[in-house]
């Protein structure tokens, strides 16, 4: 059986893209120009751009045209989210790799932070976040140990940091800051990264209704990662 035209057009697009010849953001050829190429109509042409639309391989734009849309993993702002949920929901598979769990003195912007006072015993953690075989975010946490008792008894390979502590002690508020940062060393080597390669860090303090749960630092590599959100007036 002959290939559907639209079919052909949609592969073509397609590889373009998978080649990396055609780039997030980049402009795709106009029904009008695909149709004159594919030698066929513009009703089958905007067929195979709908469709990659669909898809989420496009976005379209009335008026301007079609573009190559972004691929990398998008967080929502306005969310709290379990970033092993947030990777299963895009199908993908999680590990999550505990490089630090330990009790420490917490120092004096921490302290302040989590409204506790100078050289207070905080439970901190760091832990490595793989999306398949990548890594995805190192999330380095300091919790206070009233609204986490058994925080150090955790299996993080098995139930994440967010999972844990929302489960004992429901959040209620929210307040966190995003921003371009260059990383450590060892930071770097971590997220198998140069160490050139600017960052995404989301710092993150929450509530319960007792007070101040923990403080986290949330590092992405900004190439493979995003952060968006819709708002309705």
């Amino acid at each position: 059986m002959a290939q559907a035209r639209y079919t052909a057009i949609k592969e073509h697009i397609i590889r373009q893209i998978d080649g990396r010849h055609w780039l997030a953001g980049d402009r795709v050829p106009s029904e009008n120009e695909l149709a004159v190429e594919f030698a066929v109509s513009r009703m089958t042409a905007r067929r195979a751009l709908q469709e990659l639309s669909e898809q989420g391989l496009l976005v379209r734009t009335q008026g301007l045209g079609s573009f190559v849309a972004d691929s990398r993993p998008m967080s929502s702002l306005l969310e709290i989210n379990s970033i092993d949920r947030e990777i299963a929901a895009r199908g993908h598979s999680h590990r999550a790799e505990v490089l630090c769990l330990e009790e420490c003195h917490a120092d004096h912007p921490t302290a302040l932070m989590l409204g506790l006072a100078d050289g207070a015993a905080v439970y901190h953690s760091i832990v490595l976040h793989w999306e398949n075989n990548t890594p995805l975010q190192r999330e380095e946490r300091f919790v206070n140990p009233l609204f986490g008792p058994d925080y150090l008894k955790q299996d993080f390979t098995r139930v994440t940091p967010s999972v844990y502590l929302s489960g004992i002690s429901p959040l209620t508020e929210a307040d966190q800051t995003i921003e371009a940062v260059n990383v450590s060393t060892e930071v770097a080597a971590a997220l198998q990264i140069a160490q050139d390669e600017p960052c995404l860090q989301l710092k993150r303090r929450t509530w319960c209704q007792r007070g101040i749960v923990n403080l986290a630092s949330l590092v992405y590599p900004g190439s493979r990662y995003r952060f968006g959100g819709h708002l309705n007036f």
